[in-house]
């Protein structure tokens, strides 16, 4: 059955938002299967990976902003546009926020920022 809680990504220090209707991949098969059977993201959507260090997007159908933030919410690395068949990691990273390409550069997200997620029933 999928889950129905989404989150609300909210850039705390600049005061813009990244998702208002992300996913949650918090088990070991969610976290597997990511966005691989996805063909695309809207405005809005992600998906917020906990926990996660690195990602790739290998056998992804499409490129995505990847932004990593540590327990406390802090980002500790971005990577816009991440085209297939690529690896990204951050070692201080506790989980790892998959968005559509552009949302970094719209939010003006960057290392340090301090993010607020807020789970909410859909």
């Amino acid at each position: 059955m999928a889950n129905l809680t989404k989150l609300r990504i909210r850039n705390q220090t600049k005061g813009t938002d990244l998702a208002d209707r992300a996913d949650i991949a918090d088990t070991s098969a969610s976290r597997n299967q990511g966005l691989l059977k996805h063909t695309g993201l809207a405005d809005g959507e992600g998906l917020w990976i906990v926990p996660c260090e690195g990602v790739h997007s290998f056998f992804m159908k499409f490129a995505i902003d990847v932004v990593f933030i540590n327990k406390k919410r802090v980002v500790t690395k971005i990577r816009p546009n991440m085209v297939s068949s690529r690896i990204a990691f951050s070692v201080r990273a506790h989980s790892t926020i998959e968005l559509p390409v552009g949302m970094i550069e719209k939010s003006k997200t960057s290392p340090g920022d301090q993010l607020e997620l807020e789970k909410y029933e859909a």
